[in-house]
């Protein structure tokens, strides 16, 4: 630390110039005969208590934290997994800036509003991916959704059974659990998408769920009447066949609908995001596993404590001899 060098160097310089400056008044052992109450080693001490308090004031200051305290934390919540339709289909623009869009805003909306909760992302077209898995960090959902698009997925069409499946795998607790009775979250899936669904048995995979006890909700985003799809974000170029036709998105409600009664949740529009947001909050939330947080503990109490008692010893030497300390005798050297 450079405040100790200058403090051992300062001392240094005091010492050096004090001894030639007795040595000008005279000679040393006549100098002693004529102080006698002066004590050399009282300065010393006096010295080494002030650095040693003072260094370990700086060391105060700094904060130190040493070691490490577990503290656990206890709260009630809900799991919920959110399935994102990032299909090429999303792209159109019926629902502005587009449906895909318009997805990423309300499920930021969703995030804000939630407390104590898990929430994981599956981002799914004609494959499902797991893009979050189920965790309390609501920033890494946000930043991880921002990037979220059709270039994601490289197999085209809208998988929205295989996405409910995985969500379903990726749950915190299983099957085993609920049996032996264990007090839950309520889990739910979510999902986003315009229903265009061309792969799998989503109507299937929404009744396996609701059987292990997760509600699956759907959210339909598009007209049903049918628009044309974009080439890319924002363009005017339309999307066609091999047959050179015009690639044309419709809203499929019906199986949104279907998908959500058989997981024992509800179809919910896309421009109802408030009632999403309720039918959420109805569900039961239990306590979730305890989390346990590492935290370094806090020392700098004890560096400044023993910093003040150096100090005050410090205050209390004197640099002259008194009665009580000739009668103590700590300071003074034997000579026979």
């Amino acid at each position: 630390m450079l405040s100790a060098g200058l403090m051992i160097a300062g001392y240094l310089l005091y010492r050096a110039h004090r001894r030639r400056s007795l040595q000008k008044l005279g000679d040393s052992a006549l100098l002693e005969e004529l102080m006698p109450e002066a004590s050399g080693p009282a300065l010393h001490w006096k010295f080494l208590l002030l650095f040693t308090g003072t260094v370990l004031l700086i060391i105060a200051v700094s904060g130190p934290r040493i070691g490490s305290r577990l503290e656990e934390v206890e709260h009630k919540g809900r799991e919920i997994i959110i399935a994102l339709d990032v299909s090429n289909s999303m792209l159109a623009e019926d629902i502005k800036p587009s449906r895909l869009e318009r997805s990423k805003q309300m499920i930021n909306r969703m995030v804000d509003r939630m407390s104590n909760d898990k929430i994981g992302l599956i981002v799914f077209a004609g494959d499902a991916y797991t893009q979050i898995p189920i965790t309390d960090d609501y920033p890494s959902v946000k930043m991880f959704l921002s990037g979220a698009g059709p270039d994601m997925v490289s197999k085209q069409g809208t998988a929205i059974g295989s996405a409910i499946h995985l969500a379903v795998r990726s749950f915190s607790s299983g099957d085993a659990d609920r049996i032996a009775g264990e007090n839950l979250p309520s889990q739910a899936i979510v999902v986003i998408t315009d229903g265009e669904n061309h792969e799998d048995d989503a109507v299937g995979e929404a009744a396996r769920a609701a059987e292990r006890g997760i509600k699956v909700y759907t959210v339909g985003l598009g007209d049903p009447n049918g628009v044309p799809v974009p080439l890319s974000p924002g363009s005017t170029a339309t999307r066609k066949d091999r047959d050179g036709n015009v690639v044309v998105s419709k809203l499929n409600e019906k199986l949104l609908k279907d998908v959500a009664a058989e997981g024992g949740g509800a179809y919910i529009p896309g421009d109802r995001i408030n009632s999403l947001i309720d039918e959420l909050d109805k569900l039961e939330r239990a306590e979730l596993k305890t989390r346990v947080f590492a935290e370094f503990a806090e020392r700098f109490q004890y560096f400044a404590g023993f910093a003040l008692i150096f100090l005050l010893l410090e205050f209390f030497i004197r640099s002259r001899k008194n009665r009580f300390l000739l009668r103590l005798n700590l300071f003074k050297t034997d000579k026979q």
